[in-house]
């Protein structure tokens, strides 16, 4: 690329984006993804006009400079015929630190902002490859860490694309400087209090210098991991789909009879698929012992970002951080449709003239009885259809509603009295005296 890396960086992309035509850059205005939106437009105006891109800038509001970034972004834009534009996210520095917090407001952001078919772009480059692999070795990551990052993934409904990264920043600085781009140099680099800055500034230019192919090794190490960590999910995959339910749960049952070693492995894949952050060596093995092994009436559970794990039946699963109900009264009047809180849907109540017994049918208030709907309930429930009354506790285990979901279900109650739980049960204290009208409640969830 040294002699022509104008024409070596156009052909380069092209190979790399494929078929893709619609695409979105990450655009900060730094060397990496000036380089790549120049080179895209290039690559536009000469060989694919079908080609239709765009640059999204991040505005995190972290830098007194952002509001001068979003302006040099903007005119080099505009210099190229790019449509630009700008999100501003809130970075919460509690959230693992503000590096963790800002990569996930970033992704989230562009999650939100990408349009059906729309392709995003990023500018990492082959040394930024080799700073993640050695984040990932000083947290004594597995092969999946070490995999670093993908050329060509899948994230969150959208696709990835990071077409510079078997490419140096020399490379980089090579084109940067025959079409004199000018960039942003972000005062944040400089600061080696962050680890990725501490590597870049401290560590591997000693590296380098010693061993000039230092960061193409790290690359292959990180491929030949990414390519194990393949064959891995391709062996495994059957045994997955086998201890795994339609609902995402995992048997433990079928875990015992494993290796510990293949029992891990599976865990991962698991915990993967659903979304959760992978564990660490020592949450992995607490998962198995402190709740796929723990008592079966005691509710175990891990902590995993913002999910958690845990047990129920002899199967594991894994949860979303959920807004607590309990103790929650919304007022109801059947008349109107009520909206659940916490995306649970909405109660909806007509009018009926006879029973039906596959509906949840309940007799109308009487005047002094007023409608509230709940999320908990304690004590003893009539449940229509036995023949003696149960604890809250006991029936809801009866009926297979796992712990978590139990302050999750509308509760139906006439003064502090229950009458039902849409879809799971009515009571006695429901049921018509001298032909008391009817309603029918349907709980459509969300």
């Amino acid at each position: 690329m040294n002699s022509k890396p104008a024409t070596f960086l156009l052909q380069h992309l092209h190979n790399k984006i494929g078929d893709a035509r619609k695409l979105c850059v990450a655009f900060s205005g730094g060397l990496d993804s000036s380089v790549l939106l120049a080179g895209l437009a290039e690559l536009r105006d000469n060989a694919l006009p079908d080609i239709r891109l765009r640059a999204l800038h991040i505005h995190h509001g972290l830098s007194r400079f952002a509001d001068d970034w979003v302006a040099h972004c903007q005119t080099f834009c505009l210099q190229r015929d790019i449509p630009f534009s700008v999100i501003k996210v809130q970075v919460n520095a509690q959230d693992g630190g503000i590096e963790a917090a800002a990569r996930t407001a970033r992704y989230q952001a562009f999650s939100e902002s990408l349009t059906a078919g729309e392709v995003l772009l990023t500018a990492q480059h082959l040394n930024d490859q080799c700073e993640t692999f050695m984040l990932a070795l000083k947290r004594g990551s597995g092969p999946a860490g070490l995999s670093a990052m993908s050329a060509d993934s899948s994230a969150q409904g959208y696709r990835l694309l990071r077409p510079l990264l078997d490419l140096s920043r020399n490379q980089l600085e090579a084109y940067a400087t025959q079409h004199q781009l000018a960039w942003i140099e972000d005062d944040s680099n400089r600061d080696s209090r962050f680890d990725r800055n501490f590597l870049r500034l401290d560590i591997l230019p000693d590296l380098y210098a010693r061993w000039p192919h230092f960061a193409q090794a790290t690359a292959r190490s990180a491929l030949l991991c990414a390519e194990q960590e393949a064959l891995l999910d391709e062996l495994l995959s059957e045994s997955l789909k086998t201890l795994t339910d339609q609902q995402g749960s995992l048997s433990v049952d079928g875990l015992r009879h494993v290796s510990a070693v293949r029992r891990s492995a599976l865990l991962r894949r698991w915990l993967g698929a659903c979304g959760a952050r992978m564990p660490s060596r020592e949450q992995l093995q607490r998962i198995w012992d402190e709740v796929a092994l723990s008592r079966e009436d005691a509710q175990a559970q891990l902590v995993l970002g913002k999910m958690m794990v845990r047990r129920f039946r002899q199967r594991l699963y894994v949860l979303p951080e959920r807004q607590p109900l309990k103790d929650q009264i919304l007022c109801w009047d059947p008349a109107e449709k009520l909206e659940l809180p916490d995306g649970l849907g909405c109660l909806i109540a007509d009018h009926v003239l006879t029973a039906q017994t596959a509906d949840c049918l309940i007799r109308q208030p009487r005047a002094d009885e007023k409608i509230t709907v709940r999320f908990q309930v304690q004590g003893i429930i009539e449940k229509v259809g036995r023949d003696r009354a149960r604890q809250a506790k006991k029936l809801w285990s009866e009926l297979g509603v796992p712990p978590w979901e139990r302050d999750r279900i509308p509760l139906i109650y006439y003064n502090d009295q229950l009458m039902a739980a849409p879809g799971w049960f009515t009571t006695r204290q429901s049921l018509t005296e001298n032909n008391e009208a009817l309603w029918r409640i349907v709980w459509s969830a969300a």
